[in-house]
């Protein structure tokens, strides 16, 4: 029998898995997990790290930013498929700084509004910056690309918007393209979205797809609406989260270098 993932968040992560792909356990080999703390503008903020076993200098490496719930079980998931797949990642816990709940098992995302609201423009760059300064200093020569989801994925866009430096390669999963300028994106863009998001609307995404100059992947996927990634949660779509992994994937090798076993 197969068990979908969904069934098991918070009760036994080693033993499900799911349309998008197994779930990768704390303790499996051909990865190593840490909980890193980071500094970022002088105050100390914790994070969530994985990387392959046999990494090495100049192993491409991604920053994951987190949805509304926080660093829980579906983005610290997301970091250790990463590293199965060959990349070090990293997700910086954009809420450190205010003392919020976890957001594994949560329900209502209410709960996590006023944590959101706290955020700054300031702040997501400095804790950004600081994920990657932790990857360069780790994996020397390293690559390091930029996936989010949600409003992790509006902070994607952001962080890729007037600066093509820092990050080589940005992939948001349903992050808002409102008042994102398309032609000050400087670096790749791997976009996924639903067709039926009712906040973020695909003649936008459209739009703002063809007015990007540079190299770019952007599919609306039919069928699907926000959060179509999270396997924890009824919007979850497994064809369109499975095929926008496999994308992203493909686009991070293409730009970070490195393997997509």
């Amino acid at each position: 029998m197969t068990l979908n993932r969904r069934t098991f968040v918070g009760i036994s992560a080693a033993a499900t898995l799911g349309a998008t792909g197994a779930w990768v356990p704390e303790n499996d080999p051909a990865i190593s997990v840490d909980r890193v703390g980071l500094q970022s503008s002088g105050t100390a903020i914790s994070a969530y790290a994985a990387w392959p076993a046999a990494a090495a200098p100049g192993t491409p490496s991604v920053v994951v930013i987190m949805h509304v719930w926080g660093v829980d079980a579906t983005i610290r998931d997301v970091v250790r498929r990463l590293a199965k797949e060959g990349f070090a990642a990293i997700a910086p816990d954009l809420y450190s700084r205010f003392d919020a709940p976890s957001g594994d098992g949560q329900t209502d995302f209410t709960i996590f509004r006023p944590y959101a609201q706290r955020l700054d423009r300031a702040q997501e760059r400095s804790d950004v910056a600081a994920a990657v300064s932790w990857l360069k200093g780790k994996f020397a020569g390293t690559k390091v690309g930029i996936v989010g989801f949600c409003m992790g994925g509006r902070i994607v866009l952001n962080e890729v918007v007037g600066d093509g430096t820092l990050l080589a390669a940005a992939a948001p999963f349903y992050g808002a393209v409102a008042d994102v300028d398309p032609k000050a994106v400087l670096v790749p863009v791997c976009g996924s979205y639903g067709a039926l998001d009712k906040g973020i609307p695909a003649d936008s995404v459209r739009a703002f797809a063809a007015a990007l100059t540079v190299p770019n992947d952007f599919r609306i996927y039919d069928g699907a609406g926000h959060a179509f990634f999270d396997d924890t949660r009824p919007s979850y779509e497994a064809t369109a989260a499975a095929d926008a992994w496999a994308r992203t994937l493909a686009f991070f090798k293409k730009y970070l270098g490195g393997s997509t076993q």
